[in-house]
């Protein structure tokens, strides 16, 4: 941190150092490297220990204060000039957990492209008035415990701390036991008062690529229903049982999905509609399915069309297994209503993206993110960059370094309006 003294005026802008950055992503995806340049980091796995290990050893290099909580959220805080400044942390947050086959940039970006902006500040010798924190939360994939945005939903209030403590993965492991394995159960509380929240993040889709646009203003998140499926019929011999005599659980899986996408079509191009996962039990080429386990994802960034489509699908999958004769168990994992961003944070993202001289596009992210559990807590906005091909949660997942540049920088003029809010000339760009 910088000597005692007022902070530097707003012509001080902290220049962020895009090779840095791109080095600082690069030598990060070393951590749980996968053949073809991913990553596997999930949650709580002995990757995402070492990831953590790194993380922290960077932010205590920059000066931050780091502090974990009892879900693991880590939180690493540059002090403000003086205890009795501005109100509230800036916040900048995302996740470092990845899926089985995940990409360099989605969530570790937003996390380091903050370290990034600490680094720059240092070097720029600006002291701010509020304190900034950089976040990674925990299990935001959702990959390996559910719900996904776990640790940010705990943080902001949405899940009691012992229910998501006593969560399990699909082999029995218990999230407390886990966070205690790799040593990080903490006993912090993190930041109570956040003036703003920030997340930088690639798109993950292929809009912006798509219409030449260099900056995606995130207005605010779809809504997102998770629903798995369980389907109990009998076993039987593929060549010898009539169909009418069947209880053919694969049937009735395949008419669940079939029907659900149907609905999909006729609700619109809003209504988005996946089966992830579909697996059948014995699994054998000449047998009759026993149990069919299979998940359909639910996405509409308008709250009643969801409730709509996820009456339909539970009516689908009644109807579906009626007519095979099977017993249809449904479990809901996850369900998280639309969020629509501050509307005064989404104005400031727009106006110093286009004060730089870059292209935007307001637009709902697709994919959920911790900003939407922020966001009930406090003011809180994105900002996305393209995404090549619009590939993500691949190993051939790539943002180019000019566009990640590009998003750090109009972070760092956001974080610094914010954090020194009686500086002048960050909030629409100027001294670029």
């Amino acid at each position: 941190m910088p000597a005692d003294g007022p902070p530097r005026t707003a012509s001080a802008i902290p220049r962020i150092d895009a090779r840095r950055l791109e080095e600082a992503i690069r030598s990060f995806g070393r951590i749980g490297a996968l053949p073809g340049g991913g990553v596997c980091r999930l949650a709580l796995s002995d990757a995402d220990k070492a990831a953590r290990d790194e993380l922290t050893h960077r932010m205590t290099m920059l000066g931050l204060v780091v502090d974990i909580d009892a879900i693991g959220n880590i939180f690493g805080t540059r002090p403000a000039r003086a205890p009795d400044g501005a109100a509230g942390t800036v916040m900048i947050g995302s996740h470092i957990d990845t899926v089985s086959t995940g990409g360099l940039y989605d969530g570790t970006f937003g996390v380091l492209a903050g370290l990034e902006i600490v680094a720059a500040l240092n070097d720029a010798a600006i002291e701010t008035e509020r304190p900034i924190t950089v976040a990674a939360f925990t299990n935001e994939e959702g990959s390996r415990f559910q719900p996904d945005m776990l640790g940010s939903l705990v943080f902001a209030g949405g899940l009691p701390l012992a229910d998501a403590l006593a969560t399990r993965d699909a082999d029995g492991a218990v999230l407390g036991d886990e966070l205690r394995r790799i040593g990080y159960a903490g006993d912090a509380t993190g930041p109570e008062n956040i003036a703003a929240y920030f997340e930088l993040h690639i798109e993950q889709g292929p809009v912006l690529e798509r219409e030449g646009i260099q900056i995606g203003v995130v207005s605010g998140i779809q809504g997102i229903s998770w629903h798995a499926f369980r389907l109990t019929g009998r076993s039987a011999h593929a060549g010898t049982t009539p169909r009418a005599m069947r209880r053919d659980a694969g049937m009735a899986a395949a008419r669940i999905v079939h029907d659900a996408y149907e609905m999909g079509a006729r609700m619109g191009a809003d209504q988005l509609v996946t089966c992830g996962s579909l697996r059948l039990a014995p699994g054998l080429i000449n047998v009759v399915p026993q149990e069919a386990n299979l998940t359909i994802d639910l996405r509409n960034p308008d709250d009643d069309a969801l409730r709509d489509a996820e009456a339909i699908l539970l009516a689908i999958a009644c109807a579906a297994a009626a007519e095979a004769g099977v017993v249809v168990e449904h479990r809901s994992l996850a369900r998280f209503a639309p969020v629509s961003f501050d509307p005064a944070l989404v104005a400031d993202v727009e106006r110093v993206a286009t004060g730089l001289g870059h292209t935007t596009r307001r637009m709902h992210s697709g994919a959920g993110h911790d900003a939407q559990m922020l966001a009930r807590i406090a003011p809180s906005a994105m900002i996305f960059v393209p995404s090549a091909g619009g590939v993500s949660h691949n190993v051939e997942e790539y943002t180019a370094p000019d566009d990640l540049a590009r998003g750090t920088e109009i972070l760092s003029r956001l974080v610094l309006h914010w954090s020194c809010p009686s500086l002048d000339g960050t909030r629409n760009g100027a001294g670029a």
